[in-house]
């Protein structure tokens, strides 16, 4: 177990693509990035003195993180931005680094390249079992938010409390509203190829929602475990370790202590991740200190439950309808169904005190103006020429280092 207590330290990844800057297109060669910035070949190194950066599954994907954890979410943003200026600055004006969950005209089948150094053998074999070049595997990028426990008791509480706010954060999040240029009435396409990239083995990813699990032990036996005997017959050379082959949306890792939320899209810029991240820790909080419900009613929900209104947020994003009592009852929500965005913007002012000041303005934004998947319909409408997406992914790139929202007009 972690020696940190719940809620007395953060963690946060943030994967984002490497392009070229004229044209937007993926870059594979992450590698030499990480060469670049370290003087060396390497897997992972330092870019700052509050933020690391790592390689992913594919070459043009590049993991920044923080070096340690971290005390607040305050100051990330910045701390984030600052590395991605050291980035640009060390690779000079050819390429540059792109937000969102997913870019809008990547063709996974012709482009996908995968990492092709260290522990190549464990992506070789993901991709032997269930191909890599697909979207839900080589084209979608999220923000991670890594939560600490130290006993049983926390671990059982913080892993409660996430599984409920689980279905609303597509509502809050979703950037991915295209694929290979096109607009499938879907507007977090991320999660929508998540949640199928493991068919061939369904206990990697369960139903993404994780099951109703509030101790080790159990969680151990009952996904470790049963993912082990899953996958041993497609991996004899045991590459796949159960502890991280778990891809649920949220995953528990005993191995530092700590539960990692991973189905929220990356948005344009650190700024927006970051005060997303803070309403989703302050949400956390809130239900752990049973503040909205019992831990009792908030371990009752299954997740098949919980993710009927996943499934409705993942396509419809804050217009998504909840008629759930039980679920909203678990929100401290009464009062019959509501739209997502009427939740969210509920659940704000209940906790916009807690905020940080630096975080508020983002969210009040994303709850004004919707969340960035919708804005970039708003722009672009469901059916955009390629220019259309390449204009508007073009100011999407300039968000990134400018810490600005993008906007749903021009």
């Amino acid at each position: 177990m972690s020696t940190y207590p719940a809620f007395s330290v953060y963690g946060v990844e943030i994967e984002l693509m490497w392009v070229d800057a004229a044209t937007l297109a993926v870059r594979p060669e992450v590698d030499r990035v990480l060469e670049a910035i370290a003087g060396t070949p390497v897997d992972e190194c330092d870019v700052t003195e509050r933020i690391a950066c790592s390689n992913e599954l594919v070459m043009h994907v590049l993991e920044l993180k923080t070096r340690a954890p971290s005390p607040s979410l305050e100051g990330l943003g910045e701390a984030f931005l600052e590395a991605i200026d050291e980035v640009h600055t060390t690779m000079g004006d050819d390429a540059r680094l792109l937000g969102t969950a997913m870019h809008p005209r990547f063709d996974p089948r012709t482009e996908t390249r995968l990492w092709p150094h260290g522990q190549r053998e464990v992506y070789e074999t993901f991709d032997r079992i269930f191909d890599c070049r697909g979207h839900g595997w080589s084209n979608l990028q999220s923000t991670h938010l890594n939560l600490p426990f130290a006993s049983d008791t926390e671990f059982g509480r913080l892993h409660a409390a996430v599984r409920v706010l689980l279905p609303l954060l597509p509502a809050l999040a979703a950037s991915s509203p295209f694929v290979e240029g096109h607009h499938r009435g879907v507007l977090d396409e991320r999660l929508a190829h998540y949640r199928e990239n493991c068919a061939r083995i369904p206990s990697v990813t369960g139903a993404v929602i994780p099951e109703r699990l509030f101790r080790q032990a159990d969680y151990e036996r009952e996904v470790f475990d049963r993912i082990a005997r899953d996958v041993a017959p497609f991996d004899p050379e045991g590459h796949l370790e159960p502890l991280w082959t778990n891809a649920r949306g949220v995953i528990a890792r005993f191995d530092r202590g700590a539960i990692e939320i991973r189905v929220l899209d990356v948005q344009e810029t650190p700024v927006s991740d970051l005060a997303i991240l803070a309403f989703v820790a302050e949400l956390a909080k809130a239900l752990v200190g049973e503040e909205l419900s019992s831990f009792e009613a908030q371990a009752a929900l299954d997740e098949h439950r919980l993710d009927r209104v996943f499934r409705e947020t993942t396509a419809r994003g804050s217009a998504a309808g909840v008629d759930d009592a039980a679920f909203l009852a678990a929100l401290g929500l009464d009062g019959g169904p509501k739209e997502a965005r009427a939740i969210l913007e509920s659940l704000y002012d209940r906790l916009r005190a807690r905020i940080g000041a630096e975080h508020r303005a983002p969210i009040e934004q994303i709850l004004t103006e919707g969340n960035l998947a919708e804005r970039l319909l708003r722009r672009l409408g469901p059916a955009p020429t390629e220019e259309a997406i390449a204009r508007a992914y073009a100011e999407v790139a300039r968000c990134l280092p400018e810490g600005r929202l993008f906007r749903p007009r021009d």
